[in-house]
């Protein structure tokens, strides 16, 4: 069974992987590996397509637009 080395991998998704995979009773390798399966297996979407399904999802959601300025007042209002 080939093998692989990961080097210079960052500390932030080394900790990630190491608590996903105690999360899902797997070893830190078995994690690796379910989530590169995870990532290859997964269907890339045109961006035409990824937009039309964005589209729709905004047209069910019952909220205004999210702007700049909503985003700012949001960020004040949530700082002591």
């Amino acid at each position: 069974m080939p093998s692989l080395t990961v080097k210079n991998m960052p500390a932030r998704l080394y900790e990630r992987l190491k608590r996903s995979a105690k999360a899902n009773r797997r070893s830190l390798n078995g994690e690796i590996i379910a989530t590169l399966e995870t990532a290859a297996e997964s269907p890339r979407l045109k961006p035409a397509e990824f937009l039309a399904r964005v589209r729709k999802l905004r047209g069910e959601i019952s909220a205004p637009p999210l702007t700049d300025a909503l985003l700012r007042k949001a960020k004040r209002e949530g700082r002591p």
